[in-house]
């Protein structure tokens, strides 16, 4: 029949009405929303905004805009910058090795600037030419007058080695461990004295101490070049080992339990422990002392620092060998 030429359950088009099969409800209803989103999903929850944040700190370089780093401290190993036409001519003068010097162009020249340029001739170390700008970022924005000079990070010691070292000197081992002392030029005068006295080397902790930077270089006076300085991971432990190896720790403090000239270890094996000025040994440290001794001074409130303090203990355990 024409009447039924339709299918049985379909809708003619443009009929209004429920879908074959759905129960008389739209399928869409019956599909619902699917899964609860993630909080970190949902554009308004605090979580999502976390999110946000920290995807746009990642995109950037340390949280910076752009990808500018922070402004940092120079790690241990990397080279050493030194800045200012003075500076400069004292460490020549020092025998710092200087492995280069860069000049502003269109410097004005003084008697330093040709004192420094003559030395660089004499000594063949490289001259280059640099923007003020170059050498503000290579000094951190130091005062340079137009004049900076690389020095090659330290070659650092192993504790041990200071032990061959002493072996192949046929003498008793004398070595000078810095316990807090964050000065370089403390380090430094301590190396100075070390050499002077005939000792075998310095030990410094690799964190929270001094370590052998241009100034430390500078105050050594050039003794740098031939006394070695170790870097410990633990000084506490690298202390003993030195005294499995046969060695004694004496400690160097105001509160010491005998006077230095009474000292009867000076003439063995030795491992001098010199603190900071004011702070002294630290307590692990001085626990593991054989030993402490303190300096007779006139003054009953007085204070050496730790350049000092060393150089004149190291005197004395010289003149007791």
């Amino acid at each position: 029949m024409a009447g039924n030429s339709q299918r049985r359950g379909a809708v003619s088009k443009g009929k209004k009405g429920p879908t074959v099969g759905s129960g008389g409800k739209n399928r869409r209803s019956l599909e619902g929303r699917g899964p609860t989103p993630k909080a970190s999903e949902r554009p308004y929850h605090p979580a999502a905004k976390a999110a946000a944040k920290a995807a746009h700190k990642a995109a950037t370089t340390n949280g910076r805009p752009g990808g500018r780093p922070p402004a940092r401290r120079k790690p241990a190993g990397e080279t050493e910058w030194i800045a200012g036409r003075n500076s400069i001519v004292e460490a020549l003068r020092a025998e710092l090795p200087i492995t280069g010097i860069y000049v502003a162009s269109r410097i004005e020249t003084d008697e330093r600037v040709k004192e420094i340029l003559a030395a660089a001739g004499d000594k063949g170390i490289p001259l280059l030419e640099a923007s003020r700008q170059d050498l503000d970022r290579h000094t951190e924005n130091a005062v340079h007058q137009g004049v900076a000079a690389t020095v090659p990070p330290y070659d650092y010691a192993h504790p041990m080695d200071l032990l061959d070292r002493a072996a192949d000197s046929g003498r008793p081992a004398l070595v000078v461990a810095l316990d807090g002392v964050t000065d370089p030029r403390n380090l430094g005068a301590v190396v100075r004295s070390v050499a002077a006295f005939g000792g075998h080397g310095v030990v410094v902790p690799e964190r929270r101490a001094a370590g052998m930077t241009a100034s430390a270089w500078k105050t050594s006076a050039g003794a740098a070049a031939r006394t070695p300085v170790a870097r410990a991971t633990n000084l506490v432990r690298a202390i003993e080992e030195y005294q499995k190896a046969g060695l004694f720790v004496v400690g160097l403090d105001a509160e010491g339990d005998v006077l230095l000239p009474q000292l009867k270890l000076a003439d063995g094996p030795l491992v001098l422990v010199v603190g900071a000025e004011g702070a002294g040994l630290s307590r692990l440290v001085r626990e593991k002392c054989d030993q402490v001794v303190s300096i007779p001074m006139a003054g009953a409130f007085e204070s050496l620092n730790a350049g000092v303090a060393a150089g004149i203990a190291l005197y004395e355990v010289a003149r007791h060998r």
